[in-house]
C-alpha cells in the first residue's frame, strides 16, 4: 500500500499571484503556461533522478499548488536506485513503517525543491522556463501580426533614425523604413505621437529574435484601407475599388465603381463638401488624389484616367495595349502632368501605353524621350515649356543648347530619333544652324565621344543625296 512522506505547507497566495502576473505580462494562456511549467519540472526531475524515474507532477494554477511526487518501490536489496529504495532508507523518511513491496512516495514542493535539486538544477530550470516563455511570446507576436498583414494599425513613434522610424504597438517594436515612408513627410518633433500605418510584412528572424514587423505608408494597399475606413460604402461593398496607382506624397489615381445605380461612386468618395476625401488627403501628407469612375470601355476609361485634362479623341489597339490620345493644345500640360506624372499614372491604371498627340497634328509627349535625354535635361526642357516632340523640334536652337549637359551632338541625335518617329527628314539648314550656334554647353572631353558635328552633317547630307538618287531611279 502506497504511503506518502510528510506534506509541507506552501504559500498558495504568492504562487497564484505570480502565475497571474506572468500570464498577464507575457500574454500567455494559463493552460499553456501550466504545460510549460510541468515540462520544465519534468526536465529537472529527469536530470536529477534519471530518465526512467517514476514521478508525477501536479501544477494547479488556480490553487497555487506545485507538487512533485517521486515514487520508488521499497525492496530489501536495491538493484536500480532510480526506481527502488531500501526498506531501511525508506523508513527514515516515512511516518509509517514500510515493508518490502510497498511504494515509497517522496513529495517535493517549493519549500524543499532547492534542497532536493540543488542550485545548479534550479538555475537550469529557471533558464529553461524563461527561454520557453520567450519562444511562446515570439510565436504569439508572429501569429497576431501575420493575421494583421494588409491591415492598418495606429502605432506610436518612439525613435526617429536616418533610414527608418521605430514605432510601438502594444509594446511591440516595429519599423517604418524610408522606402515605405511618404516622401517629404516630416517626423521631426513627432516623437510619442501616433500615426496610421499598414502592416506590410511579418518575418521570423534567425537566432530566436523577435519577429521583424515592417510597416508602410507608401504602399497602394495603405491608400485602399484608408478608403475603406473613411467611406462606408466601400467597406459595405456597395462601391468597389478597381485599381490604385500612386506616386506617394505627390499624386494618386483611384478607379472606383458602384454596384448600386443610385450611388455615384466618385461623389460618395468625395463626400459632402469633400470631407471624406480631404480626410484621406491630410493623412497622406496632402497627396493629390484623382478619383476615376471605372468603365469596361477602354476608351472611356483612358479618357477618365487622364483627368483633370479634357480629351478630344481616344483610339486604342487592344492587341498591343496601346492608345493614341488627341488633346487640345491648352490641355497638353494638364494631360502630361508634372514630370509626366499624370500620363504615367494613367498608363499604370488602365494598363495601356498611352501616346498623347496635340490637336491639329501628330505629336508625341516629350516624356517618351526622357530616357534618351536624361532626367535632368528632360526636367529643365519641360520647365522651359517644351512638353512635346513638336515643341522640341520647333524650339529655339540657342535656348535648347543653353540647357546644361545638352551638347550639339546630343541635340542632333535626339532630333533624328524624333523625326524617325514622325517619318520625316532633317532639314540640312537646321544642322548648319546647330553647328554655327554659339550658345551651347561644352562637355569635358571623353574617350569614345560621339562623332564630330561636321561628320554628322556630312552623313546627313550623304543620306539626303542617296534618298534623292533613289527617288530619281523610281
Amino acid at each position: 500500500m502506497a504511503r506518502r512522506a510528510k506534506k509541507h505547507v506552501i504559500d498558495k497566495k504568492t504562487i497564484i499571484d505570480a502565475f497571474s502576473e506572468m500570464a498577464k505580462d507575457k500574454s500567455i494562456d494559463r493552460d499553456l503556461l501550466q504545460a510549460v511549467l510541468e515540462e520544465t519540472l519534468s526536465m529537472v526531475v529527469r536530470k536529477k533522478y534519471g530518465q526512467h524515474a517514476n514521478f508525477e507532477i501536479i501544477v494547479n494554477m488556480e490553487k497555487g499548488d506545485i507538487e512533485i511526487y517521486l515514487t520508488k518501490e521499497v525492496v530489501d536489496e536495491v538493484e536500480d536506485p532510480i526506481v527502488e529504495i531500501s526498506v531501511e532508507e525508506a523508513n527514515k523518511f516515512s511516518e509509517e513503517e514500510l515493508e518490502d513491496g510497498d511504494d515509497f512516495i517522496e513529495e517535493i514542493t517549493l519549500d524543499n525543491i532547492a534542497d532536493s535539486f540543488g542550485r545548479r538544477l534550479i538555475s537550469l530550470a529557471g533558464q529553461n522556463l524563461n527561454q520557453r516563455i520567450r519562444d511562446i511570446e515570439k510565436d504569439n507576436i508572429y501569429n497576431e501580426y501575420v493575421s494583421k498583414e494588409g491591415e492598418i494599425i495606429i502605432a506610436e513613434i518612439y525613435q526617429i533614425r536616418r533610414q527608418e522610424i521605430l514605432l510601438l504597438h502594444n509594446k511591440i517594436e516595429m519599423k517604418l523604413p524610408r522606402r515605405e515612408q511618404i516622401p517629404n513627410e516630416n517626423f521631426r518633433g513627432r516623437k510619442n505621437q501616433t500615426i496610421k500605418c499598414l502592416v506590410k510584412d511579418v518575418n521570423r528572424l534567425a537566432g530566436g529574435n523577435q519577429p521583424e514587423i515592417t510597416l508602410s505608408r507608401a504602399d497602394n494597399k495603405f491608400l485602399e484601407k484608408l478608403f475603406e475606413i473613411e467611406i462606408p460604402e466601400i467597406y459595405d461593398g456597395i462601391i468597389q475599388i478597381k485599381g490604385i496607382v500612386r506616386d506617394p506624397g505627390e499624386r494618386a489615381k483611384v478607379a472606383v465603381t458602384s454596384f448600386d445605380d443610385r450611388v455615384d461612386p466618385v461623389g460618395a468618395c468625395v463626400g459632402m463638401k469633400g470631407i471624406r476625401i480631404h480626410s484621406i488627403v491630410r493623412e497622406l501628407n496632402n497627396e493629390n488624389i484623382d478619383l476615376v469612375e471605372y468603365s469596361d470601355d477602354p476608351k472611356t476609361y483612358i479618357e477618365r484616367s487622364l483627368a483633370p485634362a479634357t480629351i478630344l479623341e481616344v483610339s486604342v489597339n487592344d492587341e498591343t495595349k496601346t492608345a493614341n490620345v488627341i488633346v487640345p493644345e491648352n490641355q497638353v500640360s494638364l494631360a502630361i502632368g508634372k514630370n509626366g506624372q499624370n500620363v504615367k499614372l494613367a498608363c499604370l491604371l488602365t494598363g495601356y501605353d498611352i501616346t498623347l498627340e496635340k490637336e491639329g497634328g501628330e505629336d508625341i509627349d516629350l516624356f517618351e524621350f526622357k530616357e534618351e535625354l536624361g532626367i535632368d535635361i528632360y526636367e529643365e526642357l519641360f520647365d522651359l515649356g517644351y512638353e512635346t516632340a513638336r515643341d522640341f523640334l520647333e524650339g529655339d536652337i540657342d535656348e535648347i543648347l543653353a540647357v546644361e549637359d545638352m551638347t550639339k551632338e546630343l541635340l542632333i541625335e535626339i532630333r533624328s530619333i524624333m523625326l524617325q518617329e514622325f517619318e520625316e527628314k532633317e532639314d540640312p539648314a537646321i544642322l548648319v544652324k546647330i553647328n554655327e550656334s554659339k550658345s551651347h554647353y561644352e562637355p569635358k572631353p571623353e574617350t569614345g565621344q560621339t562623332k564630330d558635328i561636321e561628320d554628322l552633317i556630312e552623313e546627313n547630307k550623304v543620306k539626303e543625296d542617296k534618298d534623292l538618287l533613289n527617288l530619281a531611279n523610281i
